[in-house]
C-alpha cells in the first residue's frame, strides 16, 4: 500500500503514499473537469481534482449549508510541487476577492462560512472578508507548534474567521460544541453540585464554547489522521466548526480541500460534501482517509458529544467503561 512504509516506525501512522502506490480503488474515485459536475448527484460525497476557480463555476448554485476555506496563507509556501509566492497585501486581497466571488454563489442564503489565516495574513484578509459576509467572530487556535525567533515571539497561533450570509438567520448549535474541563474546586448548593457533573473519570463540567481554542494539537506521526501534507488541519478543529454551523445531512464545502481532512471529518458527523483540490496526491490521500472512515467514525479527543482538552485520552477510556 505505501512505498515508505517498510523504512517506517511501527508507531508511525502518516499517510504519505505516492501515486504509484496508491491503495486499491483510490485513483479510480477522483473526479475532474472533464466529469459531470453540474447536479448535485453527479458532486454531492465526492473529492475534484483541480483548479478550484475553474471547477467552482461548474458546480450548481446554492447547494452549501456550511463552507470550510483554507485558502494558502499570504507566504511563500510550496504544496506537492505547487508553489504559491508571497503577494503584496493589495494583489492577496484581489486573489481574496476572486475566491470569494467564485464560492459565493454556491451558497445558501443561510450558510456560514469559516476561513483560516496566519496573524500577518488576517490583516490583508479582515476587510474582504467584512465586506462580503457579516464577520461574527474572530476564533484564536492556540496550535503551540511553531519556529521559535529570538528576535520576535513564537507564532503559535492562527486565526479562524466565523462567518455567515445573513446576520440572523444561520446554524449555530452551541449544544454540539461544549468542551468538558476537570472541576478543580467543585462548588455545591444545598449539598448538590453545581454546573458540574460526577462522572467515572472524575467531577466534569460541560463548559460553553469561547473565541479561544486551546484543546486542539496540530496532527502528529502516531496520529492516524496525520498526512503528509505540510499545513494539515486536525479533525477536532474541523468537527467544532462543523458540529457548530451544519446538521446531519447538510452539505460542506471546502474549496482548497488538501488531504481531505474536512470532507473526512463530515463524513464522519453525517455531513455530505465536496472538496476541490489542485494536487492528485493531496486528493488520493483524502480518498483512501474518506474509505477507511467507513469502518471508523471516531474523531480524536471528541468523545460522548463533548470536546476535552489535549493530553486527556487516559480520563475519555475511563469515562466509557
Amino acid at each position: 500500500m505505501d512505498g515508505d512504509k517498510m523504512t517506517k516506525s511501527a508507531r508511525n501512522k502518516t499517510i504519505d503514499f505516492d501515486l504509484a502506490h496508491a491503495p486499491a480503488g483510490v485513483l479510480a474515485q477522483i473526479k475532474t473537469a472533464a466529469d459531470d459536475l453540474t447536479t448535485m448527484e453527479k458532486v454531492k460525497d465526492q473529492s475534484i481534482n483541480g483548479d478550484s476557480f475553474a471547477i467552482l463555476p461548474q458546480l450548481p448554485d446554492r447547494v452549501a449549508d456550511l463552507a470550510l476555506v483554507d485558502p494558502p496563507y499570504n507566504l511563500n509556501k510550496q504544496y506537492d510541487g505547487l508553489h504559491f509566492k508571497r503577494l503584496t497585501d493589495n494583489d492577496y486581497q484581489a486573489y481574496t476577492q476572486r475566491w470569494i466571488d467564485a464560492i459565493k454563489p454556491k451558497l445558501k442564503p443561510n450558510a456560514s462560512l469559516y476561513v483560516f489565516a496566519d496573524w500577518q495574513t488576517s490583516i490583508a484578509l479582515a476587510p474582504v472578508l467584512g465586506k462580503n459576509f457579516i464577520i461574527k467572530n474572530r476564533i484564536t487556535w492556540q496550535r503551540e507548534k511553531g519556529r521559535g525567533a529570538k528576535t520576535n515571539w513564537k507564532n503559535g497561533m492562527e486565526d479562524i474567521w466565523f462567518l455567515t450570509m445573513n446576520s440572523k438567520d444561520y446554524t449555530f448549535n452551541v449544544d454540539q460544541v461544549k468542551q468538558r474541563r476537570q472541576v478543580v474546586a467543585p462548588y455545591r448548593e444545598n449539598g448538590q453540585a453545581k454546573d458540574w457533573q460526577e462522572t467515572r473519570a472524575g467531577r466534569f463540567r460541560d463548559t460553553m464554547p469561547s473565541n479561544f481554542w486551546d484543546d486542539i494539537s496540530i496532527p502528529y506521526w502516531s496520529m492516524p489522521e496525520n498526512t503528509g501534507h505540510p499545513t494539515q488541519k486536525p479533525e477536532k478543529l474541523l468537527a467544532k466548526t462543523i458540529l457548530a454551523c451544519s446538521n446531519p445531512g447538510d452539505l460542506v464545502l471546502d474549496p482548497f480541500a488538501g488531504a481531505g481532512s474536512s470532507l473526512v471529518t463530515a463524513k464522519k458527523l453525517g455531513r455530505h460534501f465536496i472538496g476541490i483540490e489542485q494536487s492528485k496526491l493531496y486528493v488520493a490521500w483524502g480518498i483512501y482517509r474518506l474509505m477507511r472512515a467507513n469502518d471508523d467514525r471516531s474523531i480524536q479527543g471528541y468523545t460522548d458529544g463533548v470536546f476535552w482538552g489535549r493530553n486527556t485520552g487516559a480520563l475519555q477510556r475511563a469515562n466509557r467503561k
